[in-house]
């Protein structure tokens, strides 16, 4: 059984997998598996007021989770793949607790990462956040995401080190508003979109 196969086995089992990104190495469940969601809370430490963000293969798959209306579809063509995670409304059938204050949205992104997608194709798309302790540095190689996390996951993928900065955030709504700066010049949304917003903090 290949690493890939072992990965989908563990996360139907609603147990955690660690995967190499564009950006950073992720820790990752099934977002329809509540106890394998409170397993990444609890793994990192991560406060529950801090939702989860929702990876996937392909715009396609991420239309299960998301809603799409024009504005997204056109920053997800020219940035996806790519380190731009966009916030928008829940697709009507998404109800599952990835954490956070309900607002109805969800943040979404398809990663650069050959063997995160490959996973991603196999599996559907799964909630991921960093893999590392809540308010410490973020793995970039297996060895860091393995350092911190240790025994709570039961997969973890080496594709090498990894870039190292996150993913730029958007949230789209009537305006445009970048809540996190990161491997994406902001400018280069903001110019797609045909917005001015600033970063908030």
């Amino acid at each position: 059984m290949s690493v890939l196969e072992d990965a989908v086995a563990a996360l139907v089992r609603g147990e955690l997998v660690v995967i190499p990104t564009d950006t950073l190495y992720g820790v990752g469940a099934r977002a329809d598996l509540p106890e394998a969601i409170e397993r990444i809370f609890a793994a990192k430490g991560r406060p529950k007021e801090r939702a989860l963000p929702v990876l996937g293969a392909d715009i396609a798959s991420l239309r299960e989770v998301a809603s799409f209306d024009e504005q997204a579809l056109e920053l997800a063509e020219r940035f996806w793949p790519g380190p731009l995670t966009i916030v928008l409304p829940r697709a009507p059938r998404f109800a599952h607790d990835l954490g956070g204050i309900e607002d109805g949205s969800v943040a979404v992104r398809v990663p650069a990462s050959r063997l995160a997608l490959d996973l991603l194709e196999r599996s559907g798309p799964l909630a991921v956040t960093s893999a590392n302790i809540s308010g410490r540095p973020a793995a970039v190689t297996v060895a860091e995401a393995k350092a911190a996390l240790g025994d709570a996951v039961a997969v973890y993928i080496d594709g090498g080190e990894v870039g190292g900065e996150a993913s730029t955030v958007v949230r789209l709504g009537p305006t445009a508003t970048v809540l996190r700066s990161g491997a994406l010049a902001p400018d280069l949304v903001l110019r797609v979109v045909g917005g001015d917003q600033k970063e908030t903090s």
